[in-house]
């Protein structure tokens, strides 16, 4: 860190400085001008010559000197796992633009500190006073300072260190730019003013020196300790407790600051004739005491300021003295603490390393047996004595239960017991609201209206006040917008002047590489080489050729962040963009749906994700397919279905319109209950369950039936692409009361994980998770507020193409995509909880579609329909299994039943 005095002596290399000591470097350099007339100090001491916004200086007055003034005080930061307030001593470090943070001013080591070169600087209205945040790329800092003047400080302060350090870092690394005639015709940010709020002054006593001098706040609290960073802490103290220790050995008894002198004698002839006062006082026999009367009227007054002056110095050292005695007690405290539960990790490791060394010193194995055994021995014990505490544990709980409903009926009747009283009181008022005297209800009334308008007033200044806040925040909210798209423009600036000397030297680096390429080939076709050097020229040419293919090849791989370490845009770029449009237009232009074709490049183009132009006309090209010998047959059959549905609501299921307001909540057309969207999916849900009766209607339907209308748009078209999915591309019995296609389906995925994903098979079934659990709910309802939505609709575009195995590829893809992550999961709650979710958090819908389409292969339709063979086999004779034992045990019940009819007719008899 920098030195705040420019006139200070530098410490030794073998010394630490704390940042206190940087902050209050600058004392000795006061000190020795204090010789100066008070009002040159005054002046001097309210001036401040600071950067504005706009990167223009100004002096103003009231605040030191920005050169002699470092950034630094105390802070209260939110941290912990109890997000509790800790109070932090913060140091600004010019050179790398960064803020430090000790747990006190006198630390030499941080505990922590913020990159404030990309962070952002904001605060919330409605928290806490003083609160505001620092927004990083990795974190987001939240501290607090004492009150609002010390925030707005901290945030103009920070503000403008990052704009000087973003101007000195460009200022070091430009570079030429070639269009400079048309980067100059750019306004900069030194051109324009930006003053949004008032520069505020600096508080007195909360940054800098003041500060670094005042004892630290909420030092002696528990929750101010450090528990990331405990060896820190130590060193910290131990430094400061020798600093300590080495000055009150340097200092004498008799030891006077003589800065306090100098301020306070007016001239040297006053501290001359001190000299002479003090040792006289100190020897009474001295020749001193013979002088007359007059010279000792003169020097009395001197006398009795110096001894002031020794007594006022002596009761600051006791003071000093004391409170750094508490202090030192209260760490050597923490410290014990400290080494108290190092002292009991210390027994617990040693009486483990005892137990390993009688194990490991035992000669046979019969002795290590029963070492073993002894031990077992003990865990059954230890075991035995917890099962026992847990019940004592289970029968205090419920003893509580039982008295804490004994105390609410209690609670309710001394309840009933109130409410009586405030009945009878009640009475009790009304008459002797009857008694009251006209003149008394004017004057309640008058009262009344005093007590509203009162009441409003209160209300109009707090509203005043909300505004008054809420128009600071904006203007520093457009401060940090003015100041951010300043640093983008310079940003975008050293970008665009690196693209253009990249593009030139790599227009340079091919120029030389043809010629290259071009000598080499003369020389192949020259006859005056003999054949080992044309051999020579012939590989070296082949290599360069070979090596240009390879980065080609490299540079066609979908990866997460590009050659030069850019991140690859999520959804498509504009060129891709404008590339898919055209190959749609070339393959559906100036065709009617009837007329489309499957082809490979349909499905390819299905496999990629359409355009939300072509969607619908595609989705109905397909739908269409499906069902025209079924529309020729029965043309008004969807009309026939809903009068069914209208004639006979009472054979209607009643589940779907309980299943109405529940579906796709998120989504602004299905969200208000009056939306016409709401009455044609209740109309398409009705006629399906008339159309498949074996089904009628299950939970899940409605959210197929949800999207499609979303893309269709036409209810009718809608009812066929249920129709479609639920009858022609789902498996048989996927959507019965029993569920077995989609269990047979849930079997069939896990064979895959094994055989693909092994490492990812083995992991979660160490920690027992069945991710069936999980999956089945992808399969029923096709990843519906499951995945984002512009993934969702290009699982649709293949699935409605090519059927189940797209789902399979994409269930397949969403577990290799987020396969690392997963592995380092070791906990099954926390597993569960994260597979719930983590489909809604793929962000590269790109890179989900090629593992799905690419790494997964190879995965043939008539491999998943053999396997789904096989294990719906296996599932019906499991139950066909259980419907026999439910079988035998309604007969042990029936047999049961009997005999008890049979014995009690018996008692019967012998009472008769």
């Amino acid at each position: 860190m920098e030195s705040d005095g420019s006139s200070s002596t530098p410490p030794p290399p073998d010394v630490h400085v704390s940042p206190a000591d940087e902050c209050v470097g600058s004392d000795k350099t006061q000190q020795q001008s204090l010789g100066r007339s008070d009002g040159a100090q005054d002046k001097n001491d309210t001036q401040i010559h600071a950067a504005l916004p706009d990167g223009t200086s100004a002096t103003l007055r009231g605040t030191p000197t920005s050169s002699s003034t470092k950034l630094c005080g105390y802070l209260n930061k939110q941290g912990g796992p109890l997000k509790a307030w800790k109070s932090r001593w913060f140091v600004y470090e010019e050179k790398s633009c960064q803020l430090f943070y000790y747990r006190m001013a006198q630390d030499i080591n941080p505990l922590g500190k913020v990159d404030l070169s990309r962070a952002t600087f904001s605060y919330p209205l409605q928290g806490e006073e003083g609160t505001f945040h620092i927004q990083t790329p990795e974190r987001t800092a939240i501290l607090k300072a004492a009150n609002r003047d010390a925030q707005m400080y901290w945030l103009q302060q920070l503000q403008l260190k990052r704009t000087l350090y973003r101007e000195q870092h460009a200022e070091h690394k430009s570079i030429s730019k070639p269009h400079s005639h048309k980067l100059e015709s750019t306004p900069s940010a030194n051109n324009c003013r930006a003053d949004f709020l008032p520069i505020v002054k600096t508080p007195s006593g909360l940054v800098g020196e003041e500060a670094a001098s005042l004892p630290a706040p909420g030092l002696n609290s528990p929750l101010n300790m450090s528990i990331k960073h405990p060896l820190i802490g130590l060193q910290n103290t131990v430094h400061s407790f020798r600093n300590r220790h080495s000055q009150e050995i340097r200092q004498s008894v008799f030891h006077i600051d003589d800065s306090t002198d100098k301020q306070k004698t007016p001239s040297s002839k006053t501290s001359t004739l001190a000299v002479p006062t003090s040792s006289s006082s100190q020897s009474p026999e001295s020749p001193a005491n013979a002088r007359s009367e007059q010279d000792l009227s003169t020097i009395s007054p001197i006398r009795k300021s110096s001894k002031e002056k020794s007594t006022s110095l002596e009761l600051k050292d006791t003071s000093r003295l004391q409170h750094e005695k508490l202090y030192l007690a209260e760490e050597v405290k923490a410290q014990k603490e400290l080494v108290l539960l190092l002292h009991k990790v210390l027994e617990a490791a040693q009486l483990e390393k005892r137990t390993c060394a009688q194990f490991l010193a035992a000669e046979g194995e019969q002795e290590r047996l029963e070492l073993l055994r002894h031990g077992e021995r003990r865990a059954a014990e230890l075991q035995d004595h917890l099962e026992s505490l847990q019940q004592e544990n289970e029968n205090l709980r419920r003893d509580l239960n039982q008295r804490d409903a004994h105390i609410a009926e209690l609670q309710e009747s001394v309840q009933l017991l109130m409410h009586k009283n405030q009945a009878k009181q009640e009475v009790i008022v009304k008459l002797s609201e009857k008694l009251a005297v006209c003149g008394e209800d004017q004057q309640c009334t008058n009262g009344l209206q005093s007590e509203a308008l009162k009441q409003l007033t209160i209300e109009n200044e707090n509203l005043k006040d909300d505004l008054k806040a809420y128009k600071t925040q904006n203007q520093y909210l457009n401060s940090e917008i003015y100041h951010l798209t300043t640093l983008w423009r310079k940003s975008c600036e050293q970008e665009q002047s690196l693209i253009v000397k990249c593009a030139v030297l790599e227009a340079n680096s091919c120029k030389m590489e043809s010629r290259y390429l071009g000598i080499l080939q003369k020389l192949q076709e020259s006859k005056e080489l003999n054949p080992e050097q044309r051999e020579a020229v012939k590989k070296v040419v082949k290599d360069a050729v070979r090596a240009d293919l390879s980065t080609a090849v490299k540079l066609n791989l979908i990866r997460d962040y590009d050659e030069y370490g850019f991140t690859i845009a999520m959804d498509y770029k504009i060129e891709d963009l404008k590339l898919l449009l055209a190959r749609c237009a070339q393959l559906l232009f100036g065709r009617p749906e009837g007329e489309l074709s499957s082809s490979t490049e349909l499905k390819n183009l299905l496999r990629t994700g359409l355009p939300r132009e072509y969607r619908a006309r595609v989705w109905r090209f397909i739908i269409q397919t499906r069902t025209k010998s079924l529309k020729e047959r029965q043309p008004d059959r969807y009309q026939e279905l809903c009068e069914k549905s209208r004639t006979s609501p009472h054979l209607v299921p009643r589940q779907i319109q309980l299943d109405l307001d529940r579906t796709l909540t998120s989504n602004q057309y299905f969200s208000p209950p009056s939306s016409p969207l709401i009455q044609k999916l209740e109309r398409v849900l009705q006629a399906f369950s008339w159309q498949n009766p074996t089904i009628g209607y299950v939970q899940g339907l409605n959210r197929l039936a949800a999207i499609a209308l979303l893309v269709l748009q036409d209810e009718e078209d809608a009812f066929w692409c249920l129709a479609v999915i639920v009858d022609y591309i789902m498996p048989p019995h996927y959507y019965t009361k029993d569920l077995v296609g989609c269990q047979a389906d849930q079997r069939v995925l896990k064979d895959l994980m094994s055989e693909k994903l092994p490492r990812l098979t083995a992991h979660l079934e160490a920690l027992k998770v069945d991710v069936s659990l999980i999956t089945v709910e992808w399969f029923l309802v096709l990843f519906v507020e499951s995945l984002p939505t512009r993934i969702l609709f290009k699982v649709w575009d293949a699935f409605l193409y090519e059927g189940i195995k797209v789902i399979f590829r994409y269930a397949l893809a969403l577990f290799k995509y987020k396969e690392e992550i997963i592995l380092k999961i070791d906990d099954s709650v926390e597993m569960y909880q994260y597979l719930r979710i983590f489909p809604y958090t793929i962000a590269d819908g790109r890179k989900l579609t090629s593992i799905a389409f690419n790494d997964m292969n190879p995965l043939p339709m008539k491999l998943l329909q053999n396997r789904r063979a096989a294990h719906l086999e296996r599932l019906h004779a499991e139950i066909k299994e259980l419907e026999n034992l439910r079988k035998a045990y309604k007969a042990e019940q029936v047999q049961c039943k009997d005999k008890e009819l049979d014995t009690l007719a018996s008692e019967d008899e012998e009472e008769v």
